[in-house]
């Protein structure tokens, strides 16, 4: 018997079997992996490139905007009314020299004809209403004054004679807002007569200005120390610390598509200087803020801080806001994939194979890493001459590139992998890897930024023309705009827009 553990060696004849047996199960072996291979390619095994889940950097800039804050000159004539009585003086009082003595030359002597003539002198000197006008730095209240006054009894005999005058007091005030928003003020009095009050008496002139001096010089001083008092009782502090606390908000710049908001975030408050136009005293406030753009839902606006310590450095308005410009992808792919089939609709030349008939089903976009963006695109595509197709997916990788300051895009850094059925598979990613496809998506990438670039930065302008927030309104201007690079993000195909212009707060009341 034979051990049936031992395998029996093969006869001659039968050892030509055995090797075709072994050859066979190789063979079959090698077609399984084969199938396995092709089946991989099938499910597609390839791993599509990974997606980024960046957001947008929006970067925080510093804005100067200023804060023309208005008071009716009211304020400041009811301060001068108040510390300039309407009746400057009166005098009810007797002179003993009225009229001084007449004395003619006799002989080489002056001899008295007529006696010193005494005489009571009553009147007052009044005020009409106070007119304010700038000059300058200067605000001047010009106070027009009349004199009433009549000397009466002169002599003892003449009942009376009526003298009128009149006079201009100028008040040059300057004013200063002190760190902690006191307002204060310097002022300089000076008056002069235009008609100065007298009389005629036996053909004498009898002028009575030395007497209003002698009144008006106490109150000019006493003006120069109440005015200021006046001035400081206006409550500047109230209105700026209105104002301050109001200019914490966001204002939309893009109601939609997307929504677009900038927040504004005050820092500090410096003063610049006024000016007095008509009956509107305007104190010139610059706002230092920061000002940050959101896109989405509207931000929160940011928590004010107390009014803080009045700076002096006000240096005019100068706005800088960021404007993102983006393109979402799943917003981006219908736009590309119409693209690709209206270059589709006439044969891509590729070199070595000829003309090849391409069939663009389905488009993928997504930012990848290294802000390059990934594009899978689902292709059917045969050579002219041929009527096999080869369908697959395949997917670009590219850096998108543009000229800082341009919308137009292009690509670099290009790379194309991709899941083929059969062998014709690398028809597939060579006619990707053909500049036809490449500058078809740069170029409607390139018109879909410029075109959105340019109806974003019109809604913006328009948006932010006049903006209301409570009592104030917000009044802006773009002047200057300038692009940065794009980058495909997590969040969607971006480019960079930082905006420059000026910008103002008005209070307007309810």
């Amino acid at each position: 018997m034979l051990d049936e553990t031992v395998s029996p060696t093969p006869r001659r004849g039968q050892r030509g079997w055995w090797i075709f047996g072994s050859i066979l199960v190789l063979l079959l072996a090698s077609v399984g992996g084969g199938y396995l291979w092709l089946r991989a390619r099938l499910e597609g095994k390839v791993e599509p490139p990974p997606r980024a889940s960046d957001q947008v950097e929006v970067p925080k800039q510093v804005s100067a905007i200023d804060v023309p804050l208005d008071v009716h000159v009211s304020v400041i004539s009811r301060a001068i009314e108040q510390a300039v009585p309407r009746t400057l003086w009166s005098i009810n009082q007797q002179i003993d020299k009225c009229v001084p003595a007449q004395r003619v030359k006799l002989f080489k002597a002056k001899i008295k004809v007529s006696p010193d003539l005494g005489c009571t002198v009553v009147g007052t000197v009044t005020r009409s209403a106070i007119r304010l006008r700038g000059e300058g730095r200067d605000i001047v209240a010009d106070v027009p004054i009349r004199a009433n006054i009549a000397a009466r009894h002169v002599g003892g005999f003449l009942k009376g004679e009526t003298a009128t005058g009149s006079a201009m007091v100028r008040a040059r005030i300057r004013l200063s807002v002190t760190d902690n928003w006191q307002p204060r003020a310097t002022v300089r009095l000076a008056y002069s007569w235009t008609t100065p009050p007298g009389i005629d008496f036996l053909g004498r002139r009898i002028t009575f200005t030395d007497k209003a001096d002698e009144k008006l010089g106490p109150i000019v001083r006493d003006l120069e120390r109440k005015l200021p008092q006046e001035i400081a009782k206006v409550n500047i502090r109230a209105r700026v610390a209105d104002a301050w606390r109001q200019s914490f908000t966001s204002l939309a710049l893009n109601e939609q598509n997307p929504p677009v908001w900038m927040r504004i975030t005050p820092q500090k408050l410096s003063y610049g200087g006024y000016s007095l136009s008509g009956n509107r005293l305007r104190l010139s406030l610059g706002l230092s803020a920061l000002t940050e753009t959101f896109v989405g839902p509207r931000p929160e606006d940011p928590n004010p801080s107390p009014l803080p310590p009045l700076a002096h450095d006000a240096a005019g308005s100068k706005l800088e806001f960021f404007i993102p410009v983006i393109a979402d992808y799943a917003q981006l792919e219908p736009v590309l994939k119409k693209a690709l089939a209206k270059r589709a609709a006439r044969p891509f030349e590729l070199p070595g194979i000829g003309p090849v008939v391409a069939r663009f089903d389905k488009v993928t976009g997504y930012g990848t890493t290294g802000g390059r963006i990934a594009v899978g695109l689902t292709i059917a595509a045969r050579p002219q001459n041929s009527t096999t197709e080869t369908h697959g997916l395949v997917w670009l990788t590219a850096l998108p590139v543009n000229t800082p300051g341009s919308q137009r895009v292009h690509f670099e850094q290009l790379a194309v992998n991709g899941d083929t059925d059969g062998i014709g598979g690398d028809l597939l990613v060579r006619l990707v890897q053909a500049p036809a496809v490449s500058e078809v998506l740069a170029g409607e990438l390139t018109q879909n930024f410029t075109r959105d670039f340019e109806k974003l930065l019109g809604k913006v302008r328009r948006a932010i023309v006049s903006k209301r927030a409570g009592d104030f309104v917000i009044r802006a201007d773009i002047a200057d705009v300038r692009t940065g690079a794009i980058k495909a993000s997590g969040q969607g195909l971006y480019l960079p827009v930082w905006a420059s212009g000026t910008a103002r707060v008005e209070y307007v009341g309810r």
